[in-house]
């Protein structure tokens, strides 16, 4: 059976933040929508899920991130994943420019948990918290080809 990727949903706060923050690293808003109603209900496994959401594309067109904001019933907030906790971790992005990412992320108050790494000499990366607490790994190919 064939499988593919299709995204990887993530629940936010503030999704006008979130979709700032995202954009602002490359990705590209295909579209935002309300979902309600008993298919959704029955879906999420959730009653009376309502939600803002928006879909966004990184730019080669492979990688996408459901991004949902809660109306109902109201989020509810935990605290932040720690990258040693079980269950979803975090989402990664190949940049070309880590600095410069860094510098995007430091713009919406958003910094490395620890501070850059070297794996050998093939990238240089770390993880930051991002908006809503999300682990956000941001990695630079060192070498290309």
């Amino acid at each position: 059976m064939p499988i593919k990727l299709d995204n990887v949903g993530i629940a936010v706060r503030d999704l006008d933040a979130a979709i700032d923050f995202f954009t602002d690293l490359g990705l590209t808003v295909l579209g935002r929508d309300t979902i309600s109603g008993e298919w959704a209900d029955t879906a999420v496994g959730l009653d009376g899920n309502h939600v803002n959401i928006a879909m966004l594309q990184t730019p080669d067109g492979t990688g996408r991130l459901e991004l949902f904001e809660y109306i109902h019933p109201d989020a509810l907030e935990t605290e932040p994943t720690r990258p040693n906790e079980i269950g979803m971790h975090r989402v990664a992005f190949s940049v070309d420019n880590l600095e410069v990412a860094l510098e995007v992320a430091a713009a919406h108050g958003c910094y490395p948990l620890r501070g850059v790494a070297s794996y050998g000499d093939v990238y240089k990366l770390t993880y930051v918290r991002g908006p809503s607490g999300i682990i956000v790994m941001l990695a630079q190919e060192l070498r290309k080809g």
